[in-house]
């Protein structure tokens, strides 16, 4: 992790700012000279930005890498190929530049949320719909934009902080919670109906 004065964290948006001005030289994690024309790897060689969200993910991914070492099934490795192919499926997009750079953002929030790389707040947990054992437990992360994972049973959702008029929202792939003065509106999974929930003390 990058360290600014009197040892605090750096943001990701200063980070990536230090970063850029190497990029030139130092380039992304992987060899330029092996990209093939068009690719979405030559489109990051040329992207300063881009380039500088690669050595970051590079970085994060090693860290995790190291907190996973005992992981059983090991998944980590392979579900990072995977994200690749997602990463790269990224010409079919309109905006091929932004779903490229979500990708990374997403990835590395996912990172270091999933493997407590950051600093973690809580867990919390909640009372949804009247009922103690229908119960949700959220662990809030300082990663940029901050984000949250959220348990139910044996099911778990990423969420990260998007923009709201009042309270605190968070979006995840068919999941949201919107928190207000300890009480929580959260809908779980595709179209479902949304569920009133209580911080518990």
């Amino acid at each position: 992790m990058v360290r600014g004065v009197a040892g605090r964290s750096l943001p990701l948006a200063a980070l990536l700012a230090l970063a850029v001005v190497q990029v030139e030289a130092a380039g992304p994690s992987f060899p330029c000279n092996k990209t093939f024309s068009g690719s979405i790897e030559e489109r990051i060689c040329r992207d300063a930005g881009l380039s500088a969200l690669d050595l970051h993910l590079a970085e994060v991914y090693a860290a995790a890498e190291r907190k996973a070492d005992n992981e059983h099934p090991p998944f980590l490795r392979a579900e990072q190929r995977g994200w690749i192919k997602g990463r790269n499926d990224c010409w079919k997009s309109k905006d091929v530049r932004l779903c490229v750079e979500d990708a990374y953002r997403l990835r590395i929030t996912e990172l270091q949320a999933r493997y407590r790389l950051v600093e973690a707040l809580g867990p919390f947990r909640f009372a949804c719909d009247g009922s103690a054992a229908n119960e949700l437990v959220v662990t809030h992360f300082r990663t940029d934009p901050p984000s949250l994972i959220a348990e139910r049973g044996d099911e778990t959702s990423l969420m990260r902080q998007v923009p709201t008029g009042s309270g605190t929202r968070y979006e995840g792939r068919n999941e949201s919670f919107w928190e207000h003065q300890g009480e929580a509106t959260v809908v779980w999974g595709w179209q479902a109906t949304p569920m009133h929930c209580v911080r518990k003390p």
